[in-house]
């Protein structure tokens, strides 16, 4: 695969040898995974545009067998840590062991160090682990004792959380939800999809992912994303959105917008834009790229007031009704 070096060296060529491969990679997910095309594609733009995803579906959707599968395609290491009330930060981490032989300490590494991190029921854990997790992502790196040691690329979190009603949950701040670049939904599959993961996963001999890429060459993507062409006129669109949900007054939503975006979430819709562009082939974002992100980016970043939840809206139902308003360029 090409190498990235400067911001002239994407062309088009690159761009649809980016969408090829990235193709490929779908189409082998695609012979374990049935259906959930959407989520997938999701995924593979929170990889490309080095941004972790947060999982909302309820439980037996596949979520973790959709990593597992990611990581078997690309040769990466795999990691699902179950989180409990009872979690300490060093189960995630790793810690420093003394040696009583040698009188020194050896770090032992936990379960974060690896390409792909299935966090499932993140929620059930208490603050302190999550802050482990969270700076983890951000830093993408781990101290233990007195070594700071740099976990191994490409790194992506995707974590899964359980309604906060739930007995044994504790919420997720704002600030830290906020560090997730992407909120990915996942529903049920159809009638026929279901038919056909009763015929895959139950048969005599289960199918099983075929490595396509290494994490070199996904690193490679990954550099190019930087290098997607984003015009003025698509970065006001973005600025447009994210302004809306600021100034709500603007777009006649002021009665069901509490707080808006963060500049995270700026960067974020950015950062996924280009990436989308990518894997569609092309080495220049449009405000479709926007408009097909642009729910995954908001819905979790959005405070709604109190009286649009008595009056059942839902974040996506806002974001539906700003898109309506904004002028696309």
């Amino acid at each position: 695969m090409t190498t990235v070096k400067s911001k002239e060296d994407i062309s088009e060529e690159m761009a649809a040898e980016a969408k090829e491969a990235t193709e490929k990679l779908t189409a082998e997910i695609q012979t374990i995974i049935v259906g959930q095309k959407a989520a997938v594609r999701r995924v593979l733009v929170g990889l490309l545009a080095r941004g972790h995803i947060l999982l909302e579906g309820v439980p037996g959707l596949a979520k973790t067998l959709m990593l597992k599968t990611l990581a078997d395609t690309l040769k990466a290491t795999f990691h699902r840590i179950q989180f409990t009330p009872d979690l300490l930060p060093a189960d995630l981490t790793g810690t420093s062991i003394y040696n009583p032989g040698s009188g020194d300490f050896k770090v032992k590494k936990g379960p974060l160090f690896a390409n792909l991190i299935l966090a499932d029921e993140v929620n059930r854990a208490p603050a302190k682990v999550q802050s482990a997790l969270l700076e983890a992502m951000e830093e993408q790196q781990i101290t233990i004792g007195e070594q700071t040691l740099v976990l191994p690329q490409p790194f992506l979190v995707m974590a899964t959380q359980n309604p906060i009603e739930q007995e044994g949950t504790y919420p997720l701040p704002e600030a830290q939800v906020d560090r997730f670049m992407l909120k990915v939904t996942i529903d049920f599959p159809r009638r026929s999809e279901e038919s056909a993961i009763i015929d895959r996963m139950t048969a005599p001999a289960p199918p099983e992912a075929r490595s396509i890429l290494n994490p070199d060459e996904i690193m490679t993507l990954q550099r190019m994303v930087p290098h997607v062409y984003l015009d003025d006129r698509v970065k006001n669109y973005i600025l447009d959105l994210v302004f809306a949900t600021r100034e709500p007054e603007g777009v006649g939503m002021e009665k069901f917008i509490e707080n808006g975006v963060s500049p995270r979430a700026s960067l974020a819709l950015v950062k996924s834009a280009r990436a989308h562009a990518l894997l569609e082939g092309r080495p220049f974002a449009t405000p479709d790229d926007v408009k097909s992100l642009v729910h995954e980016v908001f819905r979790h970043r959005i405070l709604l007031t109190y009286e649009a939840l008595a009056e059942g809206w839902t974040s996506d139902k806002v974001i539906d009704a700003i898109l309506d308003k904004v002028e696309v360029p």
